[in-house]
């Protein structure tokens, strides 16, 4: 089997917060722009690594779920619980001391080496989605 992971998913409140934050906040570039029925979603990647990428959607638009779930998914993207994503990078201090300085990145955890042979940092997006930042050694 050649299997490949192409896309992950990650929920957004406001498409215009989130591409300002991926874009501009991270660097990634903006793949697909797609507004259908009042939702938006948009997909962007790293720049150099066209087979991988994030598709930011509008929370709780599967029609398969009830409203008691869309309303669990609201409130517990508001927490910062629903959503999460693992990056990396070769230069943690460096990327960490943008991010901190962005409006737009809530800091979560400062470069910490952890226990289990990583060093990572953590913010929230402006949606809650919880993105850790590994570095790669």
């Amino acid at each position: 089997m050649d299997i490949t992971i192409h896309q992950s998913f990650l929920p957004h409140n406001d498409a215009q917060e989130a591409l300002a934050f991926y874009r501009d906040t991270l660097g990634f570039e903006v793949r697909n722009d797609v507004e259908y029925n009042g939702m938006h979603w948009l997909t962007v990647g790293p720049p150099g690594q066209p087979d991988t990428a994030i598709v930011l959607h509008p929370p709780a638009v599967d029609p398969g779920i009830t409203e008691e779930e869309r309303k669990t998914i609201t409130e517990m993207m508001a927490k910062g619980t629903f959503a999460s994503i693992n990056l990396a990078t070769k230069d943690l201090d460096s990327t960490f001391e943008k991010l901190q300085q962005a409006d737009n990145a809530d800091v979560v955890q400062e470069p910490t080496d952890q226990p289990w042979g990583v060093r990572d940092c953590a913010f929230r997006d402006p949606s809650g989605n919880m993105i850790r930042i590994f570095e790669v050694r």
